[in-house]
């Protein structure tokens, strides 16, 4: 085996653990939604665990919830599943999850159970991004009045002007979470309510029982090439090629691995 590729160790463990805000550029939105969630009094979604829960479980941190579900619709992942299974794959939502891995079941109740205090505080953080100068939020567009002459880029709204892009805003927010809810039930629908639709069989849920299938299914895959390779002439030491009419190409057999 070639030996100039750059370190590749997947089961390397981290000495000191590097900060996760490393992992993303300083210019990335999700940072951006982080720092304003963490600037905003979240104390309306926290009432609601004041008194605990009778089943002694620990509630997920309202500030994560916010940042994951306001990251996610403002880049365009409305299903609470998909918010999920991002939080196992994508980076930045790694980063706000901040080593939490809350299920799309609860991901989805903490939007409906918040519905009012998150559509008001998701319009906040939209007119906070647009006073800090953005135009977009991640696809939401924040500043519909944005003129792109740089000699009118200063002037003044007028306050019906404001008040109307305000609403227009405040309408767009609201679609978002519509549609988050009608993708949530179609896919309650689809896969059943605590499904999330793409979890593996039990059996290769494990490692040791995931390698034993995959080895016992690679030793009937090889099987049936070698089976193949005797219908069509093919012997050991051939170098793959076919010893049949025509000189027809074929694939390379399955080999072991060394």
């Amino acid at each position: 085996m070639p030996s100039n590729y750059r370190p590749y160790q997947p089961e390397q463990s981290y000495l000191l653990p590097p900060s996760p805000r490393d992992w993303l550029p300083d210019n990335h939105l999700a940072l951006f939604i982080s720092d304003v969630v963490d600037e905003l009094d979240v104390s309306s979604f926290e009432s609601r665990y004041e008194e605990g829960d009778p089943r002694g479980n620990q509630p997920f941190h309202p500030a994560m919830m916010l940042k994951i579900l306001i990251y996610g619709y403002a880049t365009g992942t409305f299903s609470s599943r998909r918010i999920a299974k991002k939080i196992e794959e994508d980076v930045a939502f790694r980063v706000l999850a901040a080593g939490n891995f809350p299920r799309h079941r609860t991901i989805c109740d903490f939007r409906k159970e918040h519905l009012k205090e998150f559509i008001a505080l998701f319009g906040q953080i939209a007119q906070i991004a647009k006073g800090s100068g953005l135009v977009k939020l991640g696809r939401i567009a924040i500043d519909g009045t944005k003129i792109k002459a740089n000699a009118s880029r200063h002037k003044a709204m007028s306050y019906d002007r404001m008040k109307q892009e305000e609403k227009r805003l405040e309408k767009e927010i609201a679609e978002l979470l519509k549609q988050a809810d009608r993708i949530d039930r179609k896919e309650d629908q689809e896969y059943g309510a605590e499904n999330r639709g793409d979890e593996l069989p039990e059996e290769l849920g494990r490692r040791e029982t995931r390698l034993q299938k995959i080895r016992e299914a690679k030793k009937r895959l090889e099987q049936r090439q070698a089976e193949t390779d005797r219908e069509k002439g093919r012997h050991e030491g051939d170098g793959g090629r076919p010893n049949g009419k025509n000189g027809e190409a074929v694939p390379e057999r399955v080999r072991r691995a060394g």
